[in-house]
């Protein structure tokens, strides 16, 4: 499966709060496109609703034939899709190999999957140095790292990332946010991006869009949003 992914008149709740309000946008295949706004603008819920962790009340993610939000969750790598949730989700017991193995969980060639852990390895050398230790003696930058290359050995086409930088030093935001431009242009990743840090997605993206109140306020070039001055202060405090 490829192609864009289309978000359509997605809604949602949590209870009586209405987290997603008929949002609708497209992501383009192979770009990044970085979804932004305040804290409860509805963002996580999203990335949530589309990976059918929360049931929407009406409206699709369509990702090829397949509304993303009518499959059980699991079925999602299967349908080339990865999902990175915030607060960086390793299991800290497990080695760094270990963690990385288990991207590789739904995958039947053992021989592709070690040729993709050591892909991952080449890409974080970092995480090589580490892999035969726990991941809890990682800093926050590095099983940030883990749980983007574990999601990597899914060999993924869609990859949802959820607040990749949250508590992460600038550098360390922007070793991530120029690896998210790696992969798109060498492996024609598609990327849908949660960001509190409208700045560093949008120097990465290629198109934005902004939630206020679970509804889509904003839906542009990353270019296009980032010299909107007025838009920049109103939406994303900057």
């Amino acid at each position: 499966m490829s192609g864009p992914l289309a978000i359509e008149d997605l809604s949602a709740s949590y209870g009586p709060i209405r987290a997603l309000n008929g949002v609708s946008f497209s992501v383009p295949e192979g770009t990044i496109t970085a979804v932004l706004g305040a804290n409860g603008a509805g963002k996580t819920t999203l990335l949530r609703t589309i990976m059918g962790l929360v049931h929407p009340e009406r409206g699709a993610a369509r990702y090829g034939e397949v509304d993303l939000t009518r499959i059980e969750v699991a079925e999602h790598v299967r349908h080339g899709v990865a999902h990175v949730p915030e607060g960086r989700g390793v299991i800290v017991e497990l080695t760094v190999e270990e963690n990385l193995r288990l991207g590789g969980l739904f995958r039947r060639d053992r021989a592709g999957i070690r040729q993709s852990i050591g892909e991952v390895l080449e890409l974080f050398p970092s995480l090589a140095e580490r892999r035969r230790r726990s991941a809890h003696t990682l800093s926050g930058g590095e099983r940030q790292m883990l749980a983007i290359g574990r999601a990597l050995v899914a060999r993924p086409r869609l990859l949802l990332l959820d607040e990749p930088s949250l508590g992460l030093a600038p550098r360390v935001t922007a070793q991530i946010m120029e690896l998210l431009r790696r992969l798109v242009a060498e492996q024609r990743l598609t990327v849908l991006l949660v960001e509190q840090n409208a700045r560093s997605a949008l120097s990465v993206a290629d198109r934005a869009v902004v939630l206020a109140l679970g509804k889509v306020v904003i839906d542009d070039t990353a270019t296009a949003v980032g010299a909107h001055d007025s838009l920049r202060h109103h939406y994303l405090g900057y």
